[in-house]
């Protein structure tokens, strides 16, 4: 028990809430390699799911807190500017999702640009009247 817990500190760590946005943002961060590989595993393939850049998105936001409290200009500079492709691959995740079409004839959600769909092989609307929305 001395190992975990000794002179009041877990594990050797005085704790405070900056350590705890700080190692929360290490935890965040961490945990989105768990995530994408979680997702290319279960399709086979590699996949980065949108929560690998909303955990990417917070974990760097969360140590950039915390680098701006220890005023280390190292850490600073690492995390001032992730966020913008984190920010654009969900815009763009966002608008691929927007773009799927709805099957008329079982309601699957088909791939943008599918003539037919997917599931039931029904014809879908022409890709003109879709662009057109």
């Amino acid at each position: 028990m001395d190992l975990l817990w000794h002179d009041g500190k877990l594990l050797g760590i005085d704790w405070h809430v900056w350590k705890v946005i700080g190692w929360l943002g290490n935890l965040v961060f961490f945990s989105r390699f768990f995530v994408q590989w979680y997702a290319t595993e279960r399709r086979k393939r590699v996949v980065v799911p949108a929560a690998f850049w909303w955990l990417s998105l917070t974990g760097s936001l969360l140590l950039l807190i915390y680098s701006l409290h220890q005023r280390d200009s190292v850490f600073i500079f690492a995390y001032l500017f992730t966020w913008i492709p984190y920010i654009r691959n969900l815009v763009i995740h966002r608008r691929h999702v927007d773009a799927h079409v709805d099957c008329p004839g079982c309601g699957h959600s088909c791939a943008p640009q599918s003539n037919f769909c997917s599931a039931c092989g029904a014809a879908l609307a022409a890709a003109e009247t879709r662009t057109a929305r």
